[in-house]
C-alpha cells in the first residue's frame, strides 16, 4: 500500500565495509531498484526488503529479535531467512543473496521466494471449514495455504464483501485517505488461485459438533474434518427512539462506512454516541472530511481503558481539531434533525454514529453445546471442548501465557495471530498460543500504541510528556506492569512487546524508569 518508496543509503550492490554491518542493527540501503537492509546475526548477514508489506512501514527502524525483524508501526514480523510474514502482514518481503569479499558486504541478486511444502505431522484433515471472514478467519485461510496444505478449504463469511482491512473502516478509509483498492486483504483472483471456496453472505445457522457439519440458512449442509469458528463480534445497537432512522449507523463493516460516506456529500453536522476507540476514530475521520462533530458519552474518552492521563490527552487532541464533547450522560432520542440528550439539550445531526461497544457472536457456538463463559472456552492451542473444532478472534476465551488466566481480547492483530496458530494446529503442529496482545488507535496524525493486557489496573505511571506526544505509560495490576501505551515512541513499544513475551518485568521496569 502507498506510493513509490524513496531509495536511501548506499547502493548495496556496490558493497559496504563489513565493519559497518553491526550485529542486530539493520543497515538501510538499496539494491536492484528496491529498498534493502542488511542485518548481521552471528556469522550470517541477511539482506531483505526494507519496507513492511502491511502499510509500508520502515523495517530498518524496527526491532531485530532472533531471525525476525518487527515493523515499528503495527508490529508485523518478517523472517530474515525466508521473508515470510506474520500478521498484520501476509505478503512476504523479498530476500537477496549476499556475498562478502574484499572486506565488503554486497548484495548480488534477488532470491526466488520458495513456496513451503507441508511437513506432515500425523494425519491432516481433508476438508476444513472456516466460519467467519474477519481477521481470524482470513488469517487461518492464508496460513493453511502458506503451510502447503492443499485440501478442500471453504471460507464462510456473513459479510457481503470479501475479507478486508477492518481497522481502516473507522480510520483512513472513512477519512478518505485510504482508497477502495487498499481495503481487500487479497484480490478476488487470489481465492481462485489458492482454491479457496469463498462464500459471501453465508449465514451459518447450525453447527453439529458430533457429525462435523455446518448448516447454512439455505439449508445446505457442509461436512468438515476440522472447523474454525471465527464469528467475531456484533456492534451493540441503540435502543432509544429514532435509532432505526436511516441517518443512524454503527461502524463495523465496510458497508457501514460506505453508507456514512455517501451521506457526507450533503452532511454538515455529526453526532457520535460513545467515546470508545471506534467512536473517537470516527470523530477524527469525519473531522478530516470537514464535518462538525460532537461526541456524547457517559464518561471521559477511554478513561476506563487507558486511565485519566491518556484520557485527558486524547480529549484535548480531539478538541484541538474542533470536536465538542458532552460528557456525563447519554442520548434519549434521535429525530431526523438532531439528537436529544439526557439534560434536554438538542444537537443538530445530519449523521449519527453509535460507537457504544460490541458483543462476541456466541450464538452458533452455544447452540452447538461448546463450552462457553463470556466467550468460547479454548485451551492454549485454541481447541474448543469439541474435537476437531477450534475458535479464534473476538469469541475465543483462552488461557493467558504465564498466568493461565482466561482472557478474551478484541484486537485485530491478535485475532489474526490466533487464526494463524489455530490453522497450524489443525495441521498437527501442537503449538500453544503465546502472542502478546497489541493494537493501535489512530487519532488524526497521532497513533496510540498499546501492548500487553490490563483488564483491570490499579496504578498508572507516565514517563515523558503526553501533551508533547512523547510518552510511555505503564499500567499496573497488583504492582506488576500488565500493559504499556506509547505515544511517539515506537521503539519503546517494540521493547515492551519483547519484554512481555519473555515475562521480563525487570526490562519493563527499566523501560518506564529509563
Amino acid at each position: 500500500m502507498g506510493g513509490p518508496v524513496e531509495l536511501k543509503g548506499p547502493d548495496l550492490t556496490q558493497g559496504v565495509p563489513s565493519k559497518d554491518v553491526v550485529e542486530g542493527q539493520p543497515l538501510l540501503g538499496h539494491a536492484l531498484g528496491e529498498p534493502v537492509m542488511l542485518v548481521k546475526k552471528g556469522a550470517e548477514v541477511f539482506a531483505v526488503g526494507a519496507v513492511c508489506t502491511h502499510y509500508s512501514g520502515p523495517l530498518a527502524e524496527g526491532a531485530v529479535d532472533g531471525d525476525c525483524v518487527t515493523c515499528p508501526w503495527h508490529h508485523a514480523r518478517f523472517s530474515l531467512r525466508t521473508g515470510d510474514a506474520t500478521a498484520p502482514a501476509f505478503k512476504s518481503i523479498p530476500c537477496f543473496r549476499v556475498e562478502t569479499r574484499g572486506g565488503k558486504v554486497m548484495v548480488t541478486e534477488k532470491r526466488p521466494h520458495e513456496r513451503r511444502t507441508l511437513v506432515q505431522v500425523g494425519p491432516t484433515p481433508k476438508r476444513i471449514v472456516v466460519v467467519g471472514g474477519g481477521a481470524a478467519g482470513h488469517s487461518a485461510v492464508e496460513t493453511l495455504r502458506a503451510e502447503g496444505w492443499d485440501g478442500e478449504l471453504t471460507l464462510l463469511s456473513a459479510d457481503s464483501s470479501a475479507p478486508y482491512d477492518r481497522t481502516n473502516v473507522s480510520k483512513d478509509y472513512l477519512a478518505g485517505n485510504a482508497p477502495e483498492e487498499w481495503m481487500p486483504m487479497r484480490p478476488e483472483e487470489w481465492y481462485r488461485e489458492q482454491k479457496v471456496a469463498l462464500r459471501l453472505g453465508a449465514q451459518v445457522m447450525a453447527l453439529d459438533a458430533a457429525k462435523k457439519r455446518v448448516t447454512l440458512e439455505s439449508g445446505e449442509a457442509l461436512a468438515f474434518d476440522a472447523c474454525l469458528l471465527a464469528t467475531g463480534a456484533d456492534p451493540v445497537r441503540l435502543s432509544i427512539p429514532g435509532a432505526e432512522l436511516p441517518h443512524v449507523s454503527v461502524v463495523r463493516s465496510i458497508a457501514d462506512s460506505r453508507a456514512i460516506i455517501a451521506r457526507l456529500s450533503s452532511a454538515k453536522t455529526a453526532v457520535v454516541l460513545g467515546a470508545s476507540f471506534i467512536g473517537l476514530e470516527v470523530a477524527a475521520s469525519l473531522r478530516a472530511r470537514g464535518v462538525a462533530v460532537q461526541v456524547v458519552a457517559l464518561s471521559r474518552p477511554l478513561e476506563n481503558v487507558l486511565g485519566p492521563a491518556v484520557s485527558a490527552f486524547v480529549q484535548r487532541l480531539h478538541q484541538e481539531h474542533g470536536v465538542t464533547f458532552h460528557l456525563g450522560g447519554s442520548a434519549t432520542r434521535i429525530t431526523p434533525e438532531g439528537v436529544t440528550l439526557w439534560n434536554g439539550a438538542t444537537l443538530p445531526a445530519d449523521v449519527v454514529v453509535a460507537g457504544i461497544g460490541v458483543r462476541p457472536s456466541l450464538a452458533l457456538a452455544e447452540s452447538a453445546g461448546l463450552a462457553a463463559n463470556r466467550g468460547v472456552r479454548v485451551n492454549e492451542r485454541l481447541q474448543t471442548s469439541a474435537p476437531g473444532i477450534w475458535a479464534a478472534g473476538d469469541i475465543a476465551r483462552y488461557p493467558e501465557p504465564f498466568t493461565a488466566r482466561p482472557v478474551r481480547i478484541e484486537h485485530w492483530v491478535h485475532a489474526q495471530r490466533q487464526g494463524r496458530t489455530a490453522a497450524r494446529n489443525m495441521l498437527g503442529r501442537d503449538e500453544a498460543f503465546t502472542e502478546v496482545p497489541f493494537f493501535w488507535s489512530q487519532h488524526y496524525d497521532v497513533p496510540v500504541n498499546y501492548v500487553g493486557h490490563a483488564e483491570r489496573f490499579d496504578g498508572v505511571q507516565v514517563k515523558g510528556d503526553l501533551m508533547k506526544r512523547d510518552a510511555v505509560v505503564a499500567y499496573r495490576e497488583a504492582g506488576r506492569i500488565a500493559a504499556v501505551v506509547t505515544v511517539g515512541r515506537d521503539g519503546d513499544n517494540l521493547a515492551a512487546e519483547r519484554a512481555f513475551a519473555k515475562n521480563d518485568q525487570a526490562a519493563l521496569e527499566a523501560l518506564v524508569r529509563g
